[in-house]
């Protein structure tokens, strides 16, 4: 049946001067799941990949133990857990089984110790190996892998990430304290189609893990993608996921005027927001199509497969420019944060290659935006890190990691309550 999903727009500017030049347009498309499958819950398939390294003592050890346990209270048997640890060595103390009885699994990780030192790599093998004992296509597969230090082996974590990928299990890639490299995690998770995400307190852990788990039984709406199709004279530019986080979506050409984009798994009670970022060339004044956008689905335990929803996008321009001076301050709102987050990154790409100076700027605008957003903490963040750069020459390890995750994550709830079209 059709229905599960609805796919609406919302433009920045609803209406355009009429000029003789090319101008920029922005959509945001939310994707939601609709009430037909609130009902929907689905079976998950979970490993666990828990570093225990001497670095894990105290309060990380033991907040990891404890989210673990917590989320194994939210499974039952119909769900499918493993446990893998890791230190030099790796050891499975949980191998993929039916959650079936919580407490003796629970008593297991609680008798989790810290010793040696990091090896990622041979644990993600063994994480996927469980994984695939259980696999089907009426579960989600998940790998949550956590980690205080820096790992040997790199490249075949990289490697094993891909793998992961290939076998349609996303990894969550967590760092906990400032002493692991958050560019190989971001980039695992990248290749994985996984997120990764960065705790500087050891007590948020307990919550992230119970809600990767909720996330999992909530992603009803699978296989999902866009296809954009637009008319002559309108390209798109740049495709931005807002939500959950802010990151650049690749797309693929499908015709001369269509191209793809995965979206993955969505879950039933979130909105996934996409900003588009489209060139458009003059037009006299009307009211103009610029083109179709569908999104396709599978919802498997509905036995839905290749089901889709549309929009249209239409574009006013007008002769008057004083008729074209109304924006959506939401919508603008989001732009201005994906905006924060590009200047950051291409700032960090600067320090890499040791231009300082250009590194500084970009932070320096990415901060204005910040604040215009009030966005106060990680912009004082931000600040800091600027004056450690102009006094030292770099960044802590701990502002840096702040920036890179913090300024994918401030797009909030109260961004996307959008005026009804």
């Amino acid at each position: 049946m059709a229905g599960e999903v609805q796919l609406t727009g919302t433009l920045a500017r609803p209406a355009l001067p009429a000029l003789q030049t090319q101008q920029v347009v922005y959509l945001l498309l939310d994707i939601t799941a609709t009430p037909a499958v609130a009902h929907v819950q689905m079976p998950v398939n979970v490993s666990f990949v828990l570093d225990h390294s001497g670095s894990m003592k105290g309060d990380k050890m033991r907040c990891v133990r404890e989210a673990t346990q917590r989320a194994l209270g939210l499974m039952g048997p119909q769900d499918i857990v493993s446990v893998v640890i890791f230190d030099h060595r790796r050891e499975t103390i949980i191998s993929a089984q039916p959650v079936r009885n919580v407490a003796a699994l629970q008593s297991e990780v609680g008798k989790i110790k810290d010793a040696g030192g990091t090896k990622i790599a041979p644990a993600l093998e063994a994480a996927l190996n469980e994984i695939r004992r259980s696999q089907n296509a009426n579960t989600i597969s998940r790998i949550i892998l956590l980690t205080d230090g820096q790992t040997e082996g790199e490249r075949d974590c990289l490697r094993l990430a891909e793998e992961i990928g290939k076998a349609s299990v996303p990894l969550t890639a967590l760092g906990v304290g400032d002493d692991w490299n958050e560019d190989l995690l971001i980039e695992m998770a990248n290749r994985s189609g996984g997120v990764a995400e960065y705790f500087s307190n050891p007590n948020d852990i307990a919550s992230f893990f119970q809600g990767a788990v909720q996330q999992a039984q909530s992603a009803v709406v699978q296989n999902s993608a866009l296809t954009l199709r637009f008319v002559q004279g309108v390209e798109p530019r740049a495709l931005w996921q807002v939500t959950p986080l802010i990151q650049q979506l690749p797309y693929r050409p499908i015709s001369d005027r269509a191209v793809g984009v995965s979206l993955g798994d969505i879950s039933k009670d979130e909105h996934r927001m996409v900003l588009i970022e489209m060139l458009v060339d003059p037009k006299q004044a009307g009211q103009y199509r610029l083109g179709q956008i569908e999104v396709n689905y599978d919802i498997p335990q509905l036995q839905v497969v290749g089901e889709k929803a549309r929009y249209d996008v239409m574009l006013n321009f007008v002769a008057d420019p004083a008729q074209a001076t109304g924006v959506v301050p939401q919508v603008m709102n989001i732009v201005e944060k994906v905006s924060a987050h590009k200047l950051q990154t291409r700032a960090l790409e600067d320090l890499a290659e040791g231009n300082i100076g250009a590194a500084t700027q970009k932070l320096q605008g990415a901060v204005t935006r910040l604040l215009n957003q009030g966005e106060t903490e990680l912009a004082q963040t931000m600040q800091q890190e600027i004056e450690n750069l102009q006094t030292n020459g770099q960044m802590t390890s701990a502002g840096q990691k702040t920036i890179k995750f913090g300024t994918r994550k401030t797009v909030r709830l109260s961004d996307l309550d959008l005026p009804k079209s």
